[in-house]
């Protein structure tokens, strides 16, 4: 095995592992690792990482799925909010200055690892919120403000992903955490389900648009990252609510470390 396709398989089983924990961090540490590994330019690695991404978060939803934990109709709401933002989010990368973006999303991510830092663990209850769910079936309730919230992450996440190219999961987990009761293992599972979706969709649009997508390294790497994304999923059933809370916190605080470093053109 040379050392090139050594360092593509644990660069994705890596990311599929984070993913599966965290349900973020794919899409925004895939492009860099590949660059890294392989020498490419971002053009080059971006239909690479997104179809390893994508992957491996149909995986973790479908494995969330089984266990009742993902909440379809939200997830299908953010990606149907989310797509059409993206596409507005690249259109505005053209005219806004990036690196002050960058900047300014890593402070917010910062921020949003704080405020999730001082939110006690879940405690099995199901508080009032601003979407909440029903007190039997733990599903979400269809009020107006709740669908023009969801829809609204989703958006958000969308328009993101699109003008700085950072993974959707980090608007999604912490929104939904801050928005509604749902446990951390219910969030991370529905934000699989929102990059699955996205991400299949950008893999499309990026075949459309003549992006090759060489097999000899894709299928490596997105092998990797199902198995890693299966060992995170396993491996998140035996974490705490807070467990899992504390790890994407700490994912947050090292990708702003990145952002701002990219933003001060040093990485």
């Amino acid at each position: 095995m040379s050392l090139q396709l050594f360092n593509l398989l644990w660069v994705g089983a890596l990311i599929g592992g984070l993913q599966g924990i965290t349900g973020a961090g794919g899409g925004i540490l895939a492009v860099p690792a590949l660059v890294a590994v392989l020498g490419w330019g971002v053009l080059q690695a971006g239909p690479v990482a997104l179809l390893g991404v994508a992957g491996s978060a149909a995986l973790g939803a479908w494995d969330g799925f089984r266990q009742g934990l993902v909440r379809y109709r939200a997830a299908l709401l953010m990606a149907c909010a989310g797509v059409p933002a993206s596409w507005l989010g690249s259109l505005l990368a053209h005219y806004l200055p990036g690196r002050l973006l960058l900047a300014l999303f890593a402070l917010v991510m910062l921020w949003t690892a704080w405020r999730l830092r001082h939110r006690q663990p879940d405690d099995g209850a199901l508080p009032a919120s601003l979407c909440p769910l029903h007190p039997e079936t733990g599903r979400f309730v269809w009020p107006l403000r709740s669908l023009l919230m969801i829809s609204g992450v989703g958006a958000l996440a969308g328009l993101m992903t699109g003008l700085l190219g950072v993974g959707g999961g980090f608007i999604i987990v912490p929104a939904l955490r801050r928005i509604s009761p749902l446990p951390m293992h219910s969030i991370a599972a529905t934000s699989l389900l929102v990059i699955a979706l996205v991400g299949a969709g950008g893999v499309v649009m990026a075949g459309l648009h003549g992006l090759p997508l060489p097999i000899d390294v894709a299928l490596p790497f997105l092998l990797a990252t199902l198995a890693g994304m299966l060992v995170g999923r396993r491996l998140s059933r035996r974490l705490s609510q807070a467990a899992v809370q504390r790890g994407f916190i700490g994912l947050l605080c090292v990708i702003a470390g990145y952002l701002l470093l990219k933003s001060l053109a040093l990485v």
